[in-house]
C-alpha cells in the first residue's frame, strides 16, 4: 500500500499531543476520533503510535483515513461498519463481567458495532443482539436470559427511541441508551430518540450522545471491569 505522507512542514507536535501514558493511568488506550482531521494528520498519529508501541483506537475514520493508518500500522483490524480500526489488531484477552450491545434496528448497526468493538478492545467479553426494537416486543422479550446474564447493556436506537427504557424495566444491569440519527423528519437527526431517552421513567438507564457508540461501550466496558480485590 502506498505510504500517505505528512502534509508539507506539519510535524506531528503542531497537530497532536498523544496520551501515550492514558493506559497506565486510567487502564484504557488512547482513542484517535479521525473526523475533521486530514488523512496525512491521522496518518502522522498512526506513525507515532506504531513507533511508541501503543494500543490505539481510531474512530469514525473514513476511507481516506482508513488508508492512512493502514500505511503506517498495516496489521491493524478495520471494521468498515463501525468505521473503526485497532491497533494492536487483537483486543485483550477478556476480564470482568459481560457487556451486551441491543441494536434496536439494522439501520442502527453502524453504532452498535463501533459500541461493541471498543468493549471488546477494553478488554470485555461483548455480544450483539441486532433487530428487537419495540415494534415488534416479543423479540427483545425472547431475549431475556441473554439480557439478565450481562453485567452492563448499551442500547442503541432511533426513531422514537423508546428501547432503552424497555429494557431497563427487565433487567438489573446499568442501561446506557444511545439515540441514533436514523429516522425520519421528526427524530430531528436524533434529537427525538435523545429525548426519550432522558425522559425514560426506567430507573437506571444512562445516556451519550447522539450516535456515540465509542462514548458507550468505553462506559460499558468500564461499568463490567474486574471487581477489584
Amino acid at each position: 500500500m502506498t505510504e500517505v505522507p505528512w502534509e508539507p512542514g506539519e510535524a506531528l507536535r503542531d497537530i497532536a499531543e498523544l496520551d501515550l501514558d492514558r493506559a497506565s493511568r486510567r487502564g484504557y488506550p488512547e482513542a484517535v476520533y479521525c473526523e475533521g482531521k486530514t488523512a496525512a494528520q491521522v496518518g502522522a498519529i498512526a506513525a507515532e503510535v506504531g513507533a511508541r508501541g501503543v494500543r490505539t483506537l481510531f474512530t469514525r475514520a473514513g476511507d481516506d483515513h482508513a488508508r492512512a493508518v493502514l500505511a503506517h500500522l498495516p496489521d491493524a483490524a478495520h471494521d468498515l461498519t463501525a468505521r473503526l480500526l485497532a491497533w494492536p489488531p487483537e483486543p485483550p484477552e477478556p476480564t470482568g463481567g459481560g457487556v451486551l450491545v441491543v441494536a434496536a434496528g439494522t439501520s442502527d448497526l453502524p453504532v452498535a458495532t463501533e459500541a461493541l468493538l471498543v468493549a471488546r478492545h477494553l478488554g470485555r467479553s461483548a455480544d450483539l443482539v441486532v433487530d428487537v426494537g419495540v415494534a415488534g416486543l416479543h423479540r427483545i422479550l425472547s431475549r431475556l436470559d441473554q439480557l439478565r446474564s450481562a453485567r452492563a447493556i448499551v442500547v442503541v436506537a432511533g426513531m422514537d427511541g423508546a428501547l432503552p427504557g424497555v429494557v431497563a424495566g427487565l433487567v438489573s444491569a446499568p442501561v446506557i441508551a444511545v439515540p441514533t440519527s436514523v429516522g425520519y423528519g421528526a427524530a430531528f437527526e436524533g434529537l427525538a430518540p435523545l429525548l426519550t431517552m432522558l425522559n425514560s421513567c426506567a430507573p437506571g438507564v444512562a445516556v451519550v450522545n447522539i450516535d456515540n457508540g465509542y462514548g458507550a461501550g468505553h462506559m460499558a466496558a468500564q461499568i463490567a471491569a474486574p471487581v477489584p480485590d
